[in-house]
């Protein structure tokens, strides 16, 4: 199958940069949110994001790659795209609603992609008609800058469709890594209870914040202290990725800090929000 038209559902911080790396490879996109507000600051991201790159990159026209995006309101504006990549919050009854809404859309044909970076592909799957064409493709943040895409099989994912996304994943410059279909897949099983862990060494006094990360990325020679990064990922999402891996394996250690659930319940997401482990109010 031959993919020139991609639709994100979702324009957040993930669905934009989806959006972005699609149409730096010379994909036509439909960007889904029914929040014009939300498009709008997903546009003037990548507008950022994009004259960034051209600083140093020879020959990426900004200009060129915006007007391969159109922001688009309902799934019905989907219609036509040979890839659907939905990029919601880490809600298993939102996802299925958007990907049965996805898939009544664009046909029996199209391929019907997850960014979920903890949901079981093969429930998601279940839920969609033809489930062999449901694959996750889940990007790591910032999406125009990571190179890394774990691809999830679910147990219904056909070979035409794991080959179509492993091809389409090195077409965006970004290299596949093929992973089962576990909670929380590689990525997150390994990293969220790192970062569970740091946010227990403040909650239980051992070191602040700044300190914690200290130690992780002077002694581990971790690029981003696990404190910082979860700021970055947001910690309602983080959240949301332990309470499914506590679901799911119903082990103790996957249960969430609950300084981290405070600072969720106060509204302290991280640098979205403008606060989290880090105050992100006077930076630019």
């Amino acid at each position: 199958m031959e993919i020139r038209q991609v639709g994100v559902i979702g324009a957040g911080q993930m669905g934009g940069g989806i959006a972005q790396v699609c149409a730096q490879a010379g994909l036509a996109v439909r960007l889904c949110d029914i929040d014009p507000a939300q498009q709008a600051r997903a546009m003037a991201q990548m507008r950022r994001s994009l004259d960034k790159l051209a600083a140093g990159q020879a020959g990426l026209e900004p200009d060129a790659v915006l007007a391969r995006v159109a922001t688009v309101s309902g799934p019905e504006a989907l219609a036509g795209c040979e890839l659907v990549v939905e990029a919601a919050s880490e809600q298993l009854a939102l996802k299925l609603r958007l990907l049965g809404e996805a898939a009544a859309a664009v046909g029996p044909d199209a391929i019907i992609a997850s960014n979920t970076s903890s949901i079981s592909l093969t429930r998601l799957a279940a839920a969609v008609p033809s489930p062999q064409r449901v694959i996750g493709m889940h990007f790591m943040n910032p999406v125009p800058l990571m190179p890394l895409v774990e691809i999830i099989r679910a147990e219904q994912t056909d070979d035409a469709t794991h080959r179509a996304i492993e091809a389409l994943t090195t077409r965006l410059g970004k290299t596949p890594v093929t992973v089962g279909d576990a909670p929380g897949f590689v990525s997150n099983r390994v990293l969220m209870p790192m970062i569970n862990e740091a946010a227990f060494c403040v909650h239980d006094g051992v070191a602040d914040p700044a300190a914690v990360d200290a130690v992780m990325t002077l002694g581990m020679r971790h690029p981003l202290g696990p404190l910082a990064l979860a700021d970055l990922i947001g910690l309602d999402t983080c959240v949301a990725i332990l309470d499914v891996l506590y679901s799911e394996f119903r082990d103790s250690k996957y249960r969430v800090c609950p300084l981290l659930a405070r600072y969720v319940a106060a509204g302290r997401l991280g640098r979205k929000s403008g606060r989290g482990f880090y105050d992100y109010t006077d930076r630019s």
